[in-house]
């Protein structure tokens, strides 16, 4: 399929996952955690039940929070090595909307779904995410495929899949959005978000899980940031 930016490159989207580098390769990582995304929102929007669309709402608050928080950390310094040429620009871009995706997702992680302006913020929010996701398939991985070996791929994948999971699980606006500062500051946010998930859910069969992942967050989110830095020295 052509790809509808017209840069003679060919979308992830419309790859096989062979032809992205497998199961592991970032590109097919990033592709899976999109459509899971894009089937979440559409889940809110076909929802009728205003607390069904809250927890609905939660749940992909914090998987696009996670997927960003890996982009920013592994991804993106990643792409600005390969691309020095290309990296700054889009990279910057892409940081941007999502510091205006964590200042949506603040807004809403309080908010009732039946006031007046639920609609319009969960609107916005949805529309940077979409956008996100096309910029990312159509070019920024593209040309990443492009430069780097699958080996390279594959090596960036199981690092940001490190990192996504254990990232912060909620919006930190006021963090910065790229290393050394936002994977240094990972560590205390990623306990203490899980504190406080836990703490929302005793009542829930999930509750014990969430507690009891807070101390292997800190673990993996240690060997995360070496991870990282390690891709930057590549």
């Amino acid at each position: 399929m052509t790809n509808p930016r017209g840069n003679g490159l060919r979308s992830v989207a419309d790859q096989s996952e062979e032809e992205r580098g497998g199961p592991g390769s970032i590109l097919s990582r990033q592709s899976r955690d999109h459509a899971d995304l894009d089937a979440l929102m559409r889940a809110h929007d076909a929802e009728t039940d205003p607390d069904a669309r809250g927890r609905v709402l939660a749940e992909l608050a914090e998987r696009a929070l996670r997927h960003a928080f890996a982009e920013e950390t592994v991804l993106f310094p990643a792409y600005r090595t390969h691309l020095p040429e290309h990296g700054e620009e889009l990279t910057r871009h892409i940081e941007g909307d999502h510091q205006q995706v964590n200042e949506l997702l603040e807004q809403l992680q309080d908010a009732d779904p039946r006031s007046a302006g639920y609609d319009e913020l969960v609107h916005r929010a949805f529309e940077v995410i979409r956008h996100d996701a096309h910029d990312e398939e159509d070019d920024l991985l593209p040309r990443l495929q492009r430069v780097a070996s699958v080996e390279e791929l594959r090596a960036i994948g199981a690092a940001w899949e490190v990192q996504r999971r254990v990232a912060p699980t909620r919006p930190h606006p006021r963090v910065p959005r790229r290393p050394p500062g936002n994977a240094l500051a990972a560590v205390p946010l990623s306990v203490t978000d899980r504190v406080k998930d836990a703490a929302e859910h005793l009542a829930g069969a999930g509750a014990a899980r969430r507690a009891g992942t807070a101390v292997a967050a800190v673990l993996l989110a240690l060997t995360a940031v070496a991870a990282a830095r390690a891709l930057r020295r590549r």
